[in-house]
């Protein structure tokens, strides 16, 4: 089958923030120094050529732009300052573009106003709706119990309407990239065993993020800091995400501290804090090359979490010291930026703790069915006539 080649492409990726593509005269230095490139995923260097020759149809079947993860060695080697980790980091926005069906990701890709005013829109139908409910059947002036403003059992109800809409989405644009990677991407059929056999692959690098960690070994540092850093915001999110859906009641009741929920919100919270800090520091001081250029869905990324934790800090302040009617209006304004940081989820950044951990375990899959698939044509006998 022909393959199409789309002279445009890289014109297109400059909108997802890859500036210096042409740059690039593929000395290979950058795949060279990469602690987790070989033989099967030469990257950045591949990525990178494939994207110089158009091949668009070809780029959206591989998982290497997922096996990177940005630490900068490849900027820093890079004789041409060709910055392909910012390309690396750029396919994977494209690619996220690619998985979701609505076409909603490449619009906030490209166009930072357009995602601007959507988190404004869903923001203010979320505070004029909550609003509207207050006010209907409690009082600002309770926050929890009977004739409470927001009930925690409504704002279950809430959290699970809104959190099944972001999973339906995940669910299917996972989906796609599935069918993009192992069905189309594959030229040869992959035993289903295969995906038993390895599913050990998506807790493991979901709850670890070890590959992150095996970034640096350069300094010869026994702990990679900007591993630690990034793995506490993960796992603060996934901790205050479960908290927030399943145990919302007990974590709403008080002002009494219930220590069997709150320590592990008080723990996500110490994550998602230092994690929001420290890449806005470094956002700002633009003092590694991972930081010197930040896209526009960056900055909304981290400025959006940071204002969902400082509310959240807030309101439960409030409400354990008994200003309860301060702690209702900070918790409205807290969901006003909840709800669209959860159904961007999809279509953002944050779609990283998804594919990430689905691309080291399709990897694997398709490392081991290479294997046995060079094994099976070893095996053939040769007729000699």
């Amino acid at each position: 089958m022909a393959i199409r080649v789309n002279p445009t492409f890289i014109d297109d990726l400059d909108r997802f923030g890859a500036e210096d593509v042409k740059l690039c005269y593929q000395c290979g230095d950058c795949s060279t120094v990469c602690p987790h490139a070989d033989d099967i995923y030469i990257f950045p260097r591949k990525s990178m050529k494939l994207l110089q020759m158009g091949l668009e149809q070809k780029i959206e079947t591989t998982l290497e732009p997922w096996m990177c993860y940005y630490c900068g060695q490849c900027s820093e080697q890079c004789p041409r300052e060709a910055d392909p980790g910012e390309t690396m980091m750029s396919l994977r926005r494209w690619l996220i573009s690619r998985y979701d069906f609505t076409g909603i990701a490449r619009r906030f890709f490209r166009s930072r106003t357009t995602e601007v005013l959507a988190i404004t829109a869903v923001a203010i139908i979320t505070g004029i709706s909550l609003l509207i409910y207050g006010f209907s059947g409690g009082s600002i002036k309770i926050y929890d119990g009977d004739g409470a403003f927001l009930p925690s059992q409504f704002i279950h109800r809430f959290d699970l309407t809104i959190g099944t809409i972001m999973l339906i989405f995940l669910l299917t644009n996972a989906g796609r990239m599935w069918y993009l990677t192992m069905v189309k991407g594959t030229k040869f059929p992959v035993p289903w065993w295969l995906y038993i056999k390895q599913v050990y692959q998506l807790p493991w690098h979901f709850f670890t993020q070890k590959r992150y960690a095996e970034c640096e070994q350069k300094h010869e540092r026994p702990v990679f800091m900007p591993w630690i850093i990034h793995l506490g915001l993960m796992l603060g999110y996934v901790i205050m995400l479960v908290l927030v859906m399943v145990y919302i009641e007990k974590l709403q009741s008080g002002p009494a501290i219930d220590w069997s929920v709150h320590i592990f919100g008080y723990l996500a919270t110490i994550g998602l804090l230092a994690g929001t800090i420290y890449f806005i520091r470094n956002r700002v001081k633009k003092n590694y090359v991972q930081y010197k250029k930040s896209h526009g869905t960056d900055w909304i990324f981290i400025v959006l979490l940071f204002i969902i934790v400082l509310t959240g800090i807030l309101q439960h302040v409030m409400h354990r010291t008994g200003l309860f009617e301060a702690a209702n209006i900070t918790y409205i304004i807290h969901l006003m930026a909840v709800v669209p940081w959860l159904l961007r989820m999809p279509f953002s950044k944050w779609a990283h703790l998804v594919y990430r951990p689905l691309a080291m375990y399709f990897a694997e899959i398709r490392r081991e069915a290479v294997a046995l698939q060079e094994k099976s044509i070893q095996s053939v006998p040769v007729l000699i006539k």
